[in-house]
């Protein structure tokens, strides 16, 4: 009972290595790493990872599923920013979304409310 009965587990058995790298040396925890993605919220369970704190960037080695070629705007989410790591480089590939980026294709329309039909009264 406890806190653990409100992290549903991860499906398929999945396994997502998960690294703090904003503070890489810094004392490790266990942690429960979650989010809204698809089927769980939940990415990792009782994980080793070092501190985290508010503003830590958490890195995933490996997306499965959770790759941009996936990603969708269900609930309004904004798809993330891509990254393309080359020779120790980070290269910016595509920007990370925002609001105006979701309405942009949206297209405005003015529905007028159906008329209503005169009824005719019957005839004696």
């Amino acid at each position: 009972s406890g806190f653990n009965h409100l992290i549903r587990p991860m499906l398929y058995n999945s396994y997502h290595h998960i690294e703090n790298i904003s503070n890489p040396a810094g004392r490790e925890r266990y942690y429960s790493v979650v989010g809204y993605i698809c089927e769980t919220d939940t990415f990792g369970n009782n994980r080793r990872i070092s501190e985290i704190r508010e503003g830590d960037i958490l890195k995933f080695n490996n997306a499965g599923a959770y790759c941009f070629s996936m990603a969708s705007n269900y609930n309004s989410r904004y798809r993330p920013a891509e990254v393309l790591w080359f020779n120790n480089e980070a290269h910016l590939i595509r920007k990370r979304e925002t609001f105006d980026d979701i309405l942009k294709n949206q297209v405005d329309i003015e529905l007028s409310p159906k008329k209503k039909k005169k009824s005719v009264p019957n005839a004696v």
